[in-house]
């Protein structure tokens, strides 16, 4: 298929750059997904225009000098942000980053060579159809990654597509073609120059694609900022419940919980403090006391260096610190999980608890059962608003000073009060509650 329908703002840019004299063409990324039949979030032009002649050429739009060294100006169309910029070859790469400087060129085909991989170096335009001179179609029907000409050099130039290689494998279920392959573990070093925000920002999508294959294949890549996640390589468990390593059993507990960030994220580290906690029993059974806690410090040293958000790793340091505490179908218990941790954090915890036991020896996943029925307990009380925290409890602080008592006695009552009826010894009844308080009887 040669043709597909632009948005109207997009195709207004390139038809005013096209009657101006000047060539100009959908590329990269949105012509990719349409050739996958995905509907692209954004577009990016490229053109011959020089960045002046560009602005000049689209006077009745709004723009922006985004990236005017990189010859990059961003057009507002409709509300929606378009990136036009010029054709250009790249000049030396310093940093593993950026180039130093580029060179605007009039020819298509000197810009298209200098992006990363052949599936996103194909250029559009309505009047012309698909141009495609690395074989971006051919590789995409196959479901190969390749990057154009020499991988060492695209990975030289920027260490970033290294990890936009595995973000592409998992994102769109390719294969990374073999040279292509070689060159990211041989170049993997290269991400140390990479910032930790940046980083991030392709973990999390490699994360919340089909992720399993290539955390296994490209572990070692990954590695590199995560660097205790290779000491889970091969590292036997010793353990009946467990048939895999220590990081088969990350991969396999990561790719059952659903594509969620904070859940990926925790199931990726929730066991990584194995290895340093491993100790062998008398009996040759393996033990891993305390890995939580450990698996804990590494994850926030991991956060932090990354920069993820306080709330990301609020709550990934809780899932870890909890994934080990026993979840039953009791009611009295699911409501005081539901008082500590909240509604949202409770079902997290659960899913993290039904994920981790995926990852263990298919006999020991009786648990996944009353993991999926404290659940529907969990929905039940709920729904029919059985009380679980001080907020839905008959009686209030002010109902407590009211019988005398003060200060941080007032608090150690309420608690009290709660403790009965969620444990089934009083009804939620304020009178009966209150009574029982006066007389001593509670």
């Amino acid at each position: 298929m040669n043709n597909f329908a632009l948005p109207k703002p997009v195709s207004a840019i390139i038809e005013r750059l096209n009657e101006c004299g000047y060539e100009a063409y959908a590329v990269g990324g949105c012509v990719r997904n349409f050739m996958l039949g995905i509907e692209p979030k954004d577009y990016d032009i490229t053109t011959s225009a020089r960045p002046e002649e560009t602005k000049a050429a689209l006077c009745g739009f709004r723009i922006v000098d985004t990236g005017i060294k990189y010859g990059t100006v961003t057009v507002i169309s409709d509300k929606m942000p378009i990136e036009v910029t010029t054709y250009r070859v790249d000049g030396e790469y310093t940093d593993n980053r950026r180039p130093e400087n580029v060179t605007f060129t009039t020819k298509l085909a000197e810009d298209l060579k200098r992006r990363d991989f052949t599936v996103n170096a194909m250029a559009y335009n309505p009047a012309v159809g698909i141009v495609d001179i690395f074989g971006g179609r051919s590789d995409l029907k196959v479901g190969i990654l390749r990057a154009i000409g020499d991988p060492d050099e695209r990975f030289g130039e920027d260490g970033l597509r290294i990890l936009r290689a595995l973000r592409f494998a998992s994102c769109y279920g390719l294969r990374i073609e073999d040279k292509t392959a070689e060159s990211v573990h041989r170049n993997r070093h290269l991400l140390g120059n990479i910032a930790g925000e940046r980083i991030a920002a392709e973990l999390n999508r490699i994360l919340c694609g089909d992720c399993e294959n290539v955390i296994r294949e490209y572990y070692d890549v990954i590695s590199v900022f995560l660097p205790e996640l290779a000491q889970c390589y091969k590292f036997d468990q010793h353990t009946k419940y467990h048939d895999r390593d220590v990081l088969e059993h990350i991969i396999a507990a990561t790719a059952a919980i659903e594509p969620v960030l904070h859940l990926r994220i925790t199931m990726m580290l929730h066991d990584i403090g194995k290895p340093m906690y491993f100790t062998m029993g008398e009996d040759g059974v393996g033990h891993f006391k305390g890995h939580a806690k450990g698996s804990m410090m590494i994850a926030e040293k991991f956060l932090k260096r990354l920069k993820y958000s306080n709330e990301i790793t609020e709550k990934v340091m809780l899932l870890i610190k909890t994934h080990d505490i026993p979840i039953e179908n009791r009611g009295p218990l699911i409501k005081r999980y539901l008082n500590r941790y909240g509604e949202d954090m409770f079902f997290d915890m659960v899913k993290v608890h039904i994920a981790d036991d995926m990852g263990k020896s298919s006999e020991f996943r009786s648990r996944i059962k009353t993991y999926h029925d404290a659940e529907d307990t969990a929905r039940r009380i709920i729904a029919e608003r059985e009380c679980f925290s001080l907020k839905q409890l008959a009686v209030n602080g002010n109902d407590i000073k009211a019988l005398g008592f003060r200060g941080a006695e007032i608090g150690e009552k309420l608690r009290y009060l709660l403790d009965l009826v969620i444990d089934g010894k009083c009804e939620n009844n304020k009178e009966a509650l209150l009574a029982g308080l006066a007389e001593g009887n509670l």
